[in-house]
């Protein structure tokens, strides 16, 4: 029996029995920065558990990237709850997995009809949102990165199935990644099974059947992670921490990692590279970059997903300026927030990466709704982002980057009279 979750003897990366990591450029950096509520927030590091890795990159003349890492209170076994963070490398690895598809047909605009297979399961037969009307791993991937919707993330887990997700993450050198879970509420037997999947033409030719797929693999769950004082379990209050043991897991560095293996894969080993094509990471760099009011399938209601709706680090009003595009995924829950981006201002010709995660939850009360995203949150990850954006922005650099590679060509949704998005879950 294999043991996903069991590290190897040597890894040359934050795996388990780490120590927490400060530079201490990083805190020069920080130490002149005076906003009160980001000063107060790095004055309680038990409180409000603050993570962040700062990359720098710099260009040679031949225009290569380097990449170098500053961290701030990077601790492995400090747990936090990646929430949607995790839908990055699902998107990635369903792209993956449909390359062994192509013999039958099947791409990435493939009509994708999921059956019930099991307890706890649910079809999906048709999408509304999408032009056809059906489901695909384009619009699913889409709609992971534009608003962060579980319901793509789901499905993209039921593609791909819980052990092929694991064993791929721990293939590529991701020991601390763990995707145990859907984000609908299933028990540990429900979520080891995934549905069965059809992939059909527009004119409902079967084109490929994959069969329900089931994960007989054990997990290692020995460190355990519990967060909070109390937490509400069926409507009752219960005076005692939420047990995250078994629950998604990953590291901020291989969060950070995993995001520059898919827009720099040439920094990476190539046993850490995803096996995509450079259409498949035209389309991913686009819908990371994009905004909900450049899109018109699925069509949102900008007025509620505005444009730095999913962007933390530029979460202060509701617009980015055009000259700067953020790639990224977020991710909140349980008072976590969570965000790993790459930073590109064409105009001024910087970039830089930055991957942080906090801690906003006063009351010490799990699954009440009561978290302090809005008044701590947001504006501490907002503060962080412009503070070493500033400093990018005023940093000496030998070569200046060409940055084409991450420029792209959007448009602004149509108003062609259909109805808008205004609720989704995500």
């Amino acid at each position: 029996m294999r043991y996903f979750g069991i590290l190897l003897a040597i890894v040359i990366s934050f795996s388990a029995g780490a120590q927490p990591r400060t530079d201490a450029f990083v805190k020069e950096l920080l130490h002149d920065n005076t906003d009160s509520l980001l000063q107060h927030v790095l004055q309680h590091p038990e409180t409000y558990r603050l993570q962040f890795i700062y990359t720098q990159i710099n260009r040679d003349a031949r225009n290569q990237p380097s990449f170098t890492n500053y961290y701030y209170h990077v601790d492995s076994l400090q747990y936090f709850n990646p929430a949607s963070t995790v839908k990055l490398p699902l998107a990635v690895l369903s792209l993956e997995k449909l390359h062994s598809l192509k013999k039958y047909g099947v791409h990435i605009h493939t009509p994708m009809l999921i059956d019930s297979s099991y307890s706890g399961q649910s079809p999906m037969l048709k999408d509304s949102t999408s032009e056809n009307g059906f489901p695909s791993i384009a619009h699913f991937i889409k709609k992971v990165f534009l608003i962060s919707d579980n319901i793509a993330y789901n499905r993209m887990y039921e593609f791909l199935g819980q052990e092929t997700i694991n064993r791929r993450f721990h293939e590529m050198g991701y020991p601390d990644f763990r995707i145990t879970r859907r984000f609908v509420r299933m028990n540990e037997d429900e979520n080891r099974h995934t549905n069965a999947i059809r992939f059909i033409t527009a004119d409902g030719k079967l084109l490929f059947r994959q069969p329900p797929a089931y994960n007989s693999n054990k997990f290692n769950f020995e460190h355990i992670h519990k967060m909070g004082e109390a937490h509400y379990a069926n409507d009752s209050l219960i005076h005692y921490p939420i047990n995250f043991t078994t629950a998604n897991n990953v590291t901020l560095y291989h969060l950070q990692q995993c995001l520059q293996a898919v827009l720099f894969p040439e920094s990476m080993p190539p046993t850490k590279r995803f096996r995509l094509t450079e259409e498949d990471y035209k389309f991913i760099y686009r819908y990371l970059s994009q905004y909900p009011s450049e899109t018109d399938y699925p069509k949102y209601d900008t007025t509620v997903y505005f444009d730095s709706y999913v962007k933390f680090f530029f979460k202060s009003g509701r617009n980015i300026p055009e000259y700067i595009r953020v790639f990224n995924k977020t991710g909140w829950a349980y008072g976590c927030m969570t965000d790993v981006s790459y930073i590109v201002d064409f105009k001024n010709k910087v970039e830089f990466m930055l991957t942080a995660t906090i801690y906003v939850n006063s009351d010490g009360v799990m699954n009440d709704d009561k978290y302090d995203y809005e008044t701590v949150g947001l504006p501490t990850l907002y503060q962080l982002g412009q503070h070493f954006y500033k400093y990018e922005l005023n940093r000496p650099k030998k070569y200046r980057p060409d940055l084409s590679r991450f420029a792209m060509k959007y448009t602004k949704q149509k108003n062609d009279g259909r109805t808008a998005i205004k609720e989704a879950d995500n």
